[in-house]
């Protein structure tokens, strides 16, 4: 029967497109993003995970004593280097298109309707 519903073929690409998924997550966790504020005197790296990992503040920001500034030079940068890094999610998810172009019926990973 031609139109018989195929199911175990079905759950293969669901697998490989969840086996994708999980290696394009690894594969962004590991990549970095740099974002800045104040000219350069706030730096941030975000990594794919969306974990800062790192925040350098110019010393001469510390010894103007200028504590708002320096916090608002933070939350800038951080928020930069925070949707610079979604981006680049979003990127790598791009590489799923030829997989999620496959016959899988929506919400086969729980995001139905509900």
């Amino acid at each position: 029967m031609p139109d018989e519903f195929d199911f175990s073929a079905m759950l293969r690409q669901a697998q490989a497109l969840q086996e994708k998924l999980k290696q394009i997550q690894v594969e962004a966790a590991e990549k970095t993003v740099e974002a800045q504020s104040g000219g350069g005197m706030v730096r941030v790296v975000v990594d794919g995970a969306l974990r800062v990992r790192k925040i350098e503040i110019d010393p001469a920001i510390a010894a103007a004593g200028d504590r708002a500034m320096m916090e608002d030079l933070i939350v800038v940068a951080v928020n930069d280097g925070l949707r610079r890094a979604q981006e680049l999610v979003a990127q790598e998810m791009g590489k799923l298109g030829p997989l999620a172009g496959t016959s899988l019926p929506p919400g086969i990973f729980g995001g139905g309707r509900g």
